[in-house]
């Protein structure tokens, strides 16, 4: 087990009084070593803190004078200081298996630790949970958790998990539902193995054994071109436009039972079906946002001026905790500076899906275009802006104008660096990092010429299928 290094230390904080420095080890706390970052903070919330400090290969003691509560001000450098909990499943269609060779190690990493789900919103199978998990998560309220459910009979979740303790693992989902745990479900829906009478199967057995859930979100499967399962495929028009039929018709049936939707389709379905997003409130606050489930509306909503949009679940511990790492939804996108060439015309670049849904939302800019982006590193179905890499954005900006501005949403960004690990630098053109949100991208455009006619409303058909705008795909050059 390593200890937890400091990574930064807040400028006038309890820690800095006390003399913590970046690189410094903190060996226990109150004379534990902690497990992870969930421990050390709970640790460091009392109230004169005594931390064992390891500083140039020496280890000497500090108290920490501070009111309980009060914030530490030391950012640490990881989220668990133990082994993580790996995935032992094998699934057909996790995307990791799925990756191009070459890729940086950490994003090869499978965790199935509940740890993660709570801190990052990282879905769990499950199988790999145990009483004393459940005791800890009773006890120290870790909620909410976000669970892979795939299918409620044990014989179709265990083949699909490729895992014998698929079959029963979810017994601890009802175990944390009936402790007061606030629990997120999700189920990837491949075609011809858990979509139709099993998905039905499925809704219907999350209705008659957890009830309890605060939401299940059906998603498609992500296809890439470096696939070796045969089975898996991406999803028909006609595939996409039933499971929306399913997931409207168990909407109507959660709402008579609990009163509330429940279910709720990804985005990706209603364009892959050609179909418009349902309306804003039927979203019941995007409490999957995160998940792809009503990004669409959230991002209509903001554009047309809602600053205080709902923007989804986040785990509830990072709301609070003083310390954490900035990863997962944390994650540091991207310095997002301001425009400077305000006035020149506009090129929007990111992926396929975004490129449906930005287009009726800017058709009414004059001098604004739509650049959808193929992802021809990954292949397959991937066409959300999240997965573009440095490698596809350069092929389509090589001989770009330098007489526009391009906006790109910082989701393909991690620390400004995209999956590939080039850097926005790395490209042929000068790019502006826009926040992946409608408000943020409201303001980017403003005074790039006339603005036309008001946005449309929210809980109008305008999202959906997206009217002739203009729209360039980029294609290989």
């Amino acid at each position: 087990m390593s200890a937890p290094r400091v990574v930064a230390v807040r400028s006038g904080s309890p820690g800095e009084r006390a003399g913590l420095r970046v690189g410094d080890e903190i060996v226990a706390v109150a004379g534990r070593p902690p497990r992870d970052v969930i421990e050390y903070s709970l640790a460091v919330d009392d109230p004169d803190v005594d931390l064992s400090v390891r500083r140039d290969g020496g280890t000497f003691d500090v108290r920490v004078a501070k009111h309980a509560g009060e914030p530490l001000g030391a950012e640490v450098s990881s989220a668990l200081f133990d082994r993580v909990r790996t995935c032992d499943n094998h699934c057909e269609f996790c995307f990791i298996h799925q990756l191009p060779p070459g890729m940086r190690r950490s994003l090869s990493l499978k965790d199935d630790d509940y740890r993660l789900s709570f801190l990052y919103g990282n879905f769990t199978t499950l199988t790999r949970f145990t009483e004393m998990d459940l005791e800890r998560v009773v006890t120290e309220r870790l909620s909410p958790l976000f669970v892979s459910i795939h299918a409620t009979d044990p014989a179709i979740r265990a083949e699909l998990l490729r895992n014998r303790r698929g079959a029963t693992s979810l017994r601890w989902l009802g175990a944390l539902l009936s402790e007061g745990i606030e629990v997120h479900g999700q189920i990837v829906v491949c075609p011809g193995v858990n979509d139709g009478q099993v998905l039905r199967d499925t809704l219907t057995g999350v209705l008659d054994r957890y009830p309890g859930l605060a939401s299940v979100a059906c998603v498609p499967l992500g296809v890439s071109r470096f696939s070796t399962e045969p089975a898996m495929r991406p999803h028909t028009e006609a595939e996409a436009a039933a499971v929306c039929d399913v997931v409207d018709e168990f909407q109507h049936v959660f709402l008579a039972s609990v009163g509330r939707r429940m279910v709720f389709a990804a985005d990706e379905y209603y364009l892959a079906a050609r179909r418009p997003f349902p309306p804003t409130h039927a979203y019941e606050g995007f409490v999957q946002h995160e998940n792809g489930i009503g990004m669409a509306r959230a991002f209509e909503a903001a554009f047309a001026g809602d600053r205080e949009s709902a923007f989804g679940v986040r785990p509830g511990f990072f709301s609070w905790v003083d310390g954490a790492p900035p990863e997962g939804y944390r994650a540091r996108r991207h310095p997002v500076p301001a425009g400077t060439r305000s006035g020149a015309p506009v090129t929007i670049v990111t992926g396929e899906y975004g490129a449906a849904v930005l287009a009726p939302l800017v058709a009414p800019y004059d001098d604004v275009e739509v650049l959808a982006v193929r992802n021809e590193y990954f292949g397959g179905n991937i066409a959300v802006a999240g997965l573009l890499t440095g490698t596809d954005l350069e092929r389509v900006l090589a001989g770009a104008p330098d007489d526009r501005r391009y906006l790109l949403p910082d989701a393909c960004l991690s620390d400004g660096r995209f999956l590939d690990d080039l850097a926005v630098d790395d490209l042929p053109v000068p790019v502006e990092v826009v926040r992946t949100d409608g408000w943020s991208l409201r303001q980017a455009l403003e005074g790039t010429g006339d603005r036309g006619a008001s946005p449309s409303a929210c809980d109008g058909p305008a999202v959906g299928i997206p009217a002739p705008v203009p729209v360039r795909l980029g294609a290989s050059r």
